[in-house]
């Protein structure tokens, strides 16, 4: 994964992403001192709390982009379109917590009857992706330790995320993934 001091700098440029926006009106030209190792392309979510409650959540699950440009493009994403918020305001911007979560590359989980999954899953240490045709549900490592899933708690609470029912997972048609995550706060 990365360095904890290539971590925290992407923690501090998701809030200056974000300052910058709701100062300027205007996206923030990239930095050019940054960790090298932030142009490997990464997955990458940012995740904004008030008072402990989640007020924005964004990310690529995929390594599709170096993490430093992903980091900027999904905290203003989180910040003003996650569809389940409001924009964030500049009166709330110091109430702000924000977490950067570092992905591994998904893979799939492969077993010959589900109930393997328990074997395959390990609580605070991966992160779900359940798949079913189009719909597709995402939850980070910390979601179940946050909420004290168990593990079907887990599976379920993906694929209630995915829009589809929370047996699916039982189901051969549904994909399963797995991936970890390294967390900055």
């Amino acid at each position: 994964m990365i360095s904890d001091s290539a971590g925290e700098y992407l923690l501090n440029l998701s809030k200056d992403t974000i300052k910058h926006f709701l100062d300027t009106g205007k996206i923030m030209v990239k930095p050019t001192d940054y960790p090298i190792e932030l142009d490997e392309q990464l997955g990458v979510f940012v995740t904004l709390n008030k008072k402990s409650n989640l007020r924005g959540c964004i990310g690529y699950a995929e390594p599709i982009k170096p993490a430093i440009d992903a980091t900027m493009e999904v905290a203003l994403a989180a910040a003003f379109n996650d569809p389940r918020f409001n924009e964030v305001s500049e009166s709330e911007f110091d109430d702000l917590e924000f977490e950067v979560t570092v992905l591994t590359k998904p893979e799939i989980i492969e077993v010959a009857h589900y109930k393997q999954y328990f074997d395959e899953i390990e609580i605070g240490r991966d992160g779900l992706i359940i798949q079913k045709g189009y719909a597709r549900g995402l939850l980070l490592p910390q979601v179940a330790v946050e909420n004290a899933f168990t593990i079907e708690d887990f599976l379920e609470h993906t694929c209630m995320k995915a829009g589809i029912s929370a047996d699916s997972w039982m189901d051969e048609s549904c994909d399963v993934y797995k991936f970890q995550g390294q967390i900055f706060k």
